[in-house]
């Protein structure tokens, strides 16, 4: 039995009451052979994969494990408001009294993957792909960066994507109530997010909405209700659009001018980037084409003459990136260990003198260019450059007195 179907097997269908776990975990004098002696348990070390697995393996074979078990206060069963939830836990509670038996052992598992798993748990339900939920709790998270760094509050997140029935939707907040999880959802049908909000409180899963209010905020003031179906849905149809084919004709023409490849092209491209050698240039081009904009990239590097088309063409299309000397520093080390280049030339492409010579060669080339923003890029998600690159670009093209990325549906 692998992990995963181990752990797939430990998640009960809704209104299964799961059996006691066995003596040896609640009752300290109780001795079931042997194998339970506590000091039989291996010390587990490694990955918290690694500890799931050596845990639910200790589970089958029926060895004591010294750990805690976390028992969660039954909460009190809401009238009205859990009608869904009872009709369903009444259709599937005789399946699951008649498995409770042999479910038994897959509970116990369950319980030992969830104490072996440090750090507090975040569940993440979509009826899509989740895209939405993911990147609201990694900006949420964003603000925590201080504790996460310094390991002061581990966290751990599970995606659960695709979720668009109602009875694998219990079993994963059931399996959060376990977990002592907090439940993050991002439901389109209005009765799934229902439901979900029901259950968590019906086990008392704390829990938030992220679609919901905001979708009923947009409703109200367009004046029409939602279609409650969730991206790629059969309902839904996505024609391919003149959009579709702009991005990917952005992006095969970033690709292809990348690296400063085909200087002859630069008056074609939405945007313009240069930059010293590591400072995020393609990354920052790709990310930026896949939004659909025409992204052409050119190095500065000293003793190479810059291409004559940099200088002809708008200049407020181009943009200059810098970076702290000491950050650059470090990512050429890296990356000239990584590519296996001979001390000699790793020397002199990390060496900080080097480094801050080349950037004062590409500070002077940019004082020369006034007209193009230099955008510090020490510290910077590639998400937060393109948003400062976009913002500039957007409000100087539409000459906002508000700088705006506007976009019409």
């Amino acid at each position: 039995m692998s992990a995963s179907a181990a752990a797939s097997a430990a998640v009960n269908l809704p209104g299964h009451r799961p059996a006691p776990p066995p003596a040896s975990a609640t009752q300290p004098g109780a001795r079931t052979g042997p194998d339970s002696d506590p000091s039989a348990a291996p010390k587990l070390k490694g990955s918290a994969q690694l500890n799931r697995w050596s845990r639910a393996r200790a589970i089958r074979s029926g060895r004591k494990l010294d750990r805690p078990v976390r028992k969660s206060p039954a909460p009190e069963r809401p009238g009205p408001q859990a009608a869904l939830l009872d009709g369903l836990l009444s259709g599937t509670s005789g399946d699951a009294e008649g498995s409770a038996g042999s479910d038994g052992d897959d509970d116990a598992e369950m319980t030992a993957t969830a104490t072996a798993t440090a750090g507090k748990q975040i569940y993440m339900v979509s009826d899509g792909t989740g895209w939405t939920a993911e990147h609201s709790v990694n900006a949420a998270l964003g603000q925590f960066e201080f504790c996460l760094v310094d390991r002061g509050c581990s966290v751990n997140t599970h995606l659960f994507s695709g979720i668009d029935d109602v009875e694998k939707l219990l079993e994963i907040v059931r399996q959060a109530a376990r977990e002592g999880a907090i439940l993050v959802y991002t439901l389109a049908d209005p009765e799934m997010a229902e439901s979900a909000r029901q259950a968590c409180k019906l086990w008392g899963v704390p829990s938030t909405d992220v679609l919901g209010p905001i979708t009923e905020a947009v409703a109200t003031h367009l004046g029409v209700s939602p279609s409650g179906l969730p991206r790629g849905a059969p309902g839904r149809s996505f024609p391919l659009t003149d959009e579709y084919f702009k991005r990917i004709e952005a992006i095969e023409f970033t690709i292809k001018q990348d690296d400063g490849a085909l200087p002859q092209n630069l008056h074609k491209a939405d945007i313009v980037l240069a930059g010293v050698s590591r400072t995020g240039k393609t990354p920052l081009s790709i990310y930026l084409a896949q939004k659909g904009y025409k992204v052409a990239n050119v190095p500065i590097v000293m003793g190479v003459e810059l291409p004559k088309t940099l200088f002809e063409v708008d200049p407020e299309k181009v943009f200059g990136l810098t970076i702290n000397p000491v950050v650059l520093q470090t990512i050429r080390k890296a990356r000239a260990k990584s590519m296996g280049f001979s001390e000699e030339s790793r020397s002199n492409y990390s060496e900080m003198d080097h480094v801050r010579e080349e950037l004062d060669f590409a500070g002077k080339i940019f004082s020369q260019n006034p007209v193009w923003p230099v955008i510090e890029v020490t510290g910077k998600a590639i998400e937060e450059t393109a948003a400062v690159v976009l913002r500039l670009y957007h409000d100087r093209k539409q000459r906002c007195s508000m700088p705006r990325i506007s976009k019409r549906y």
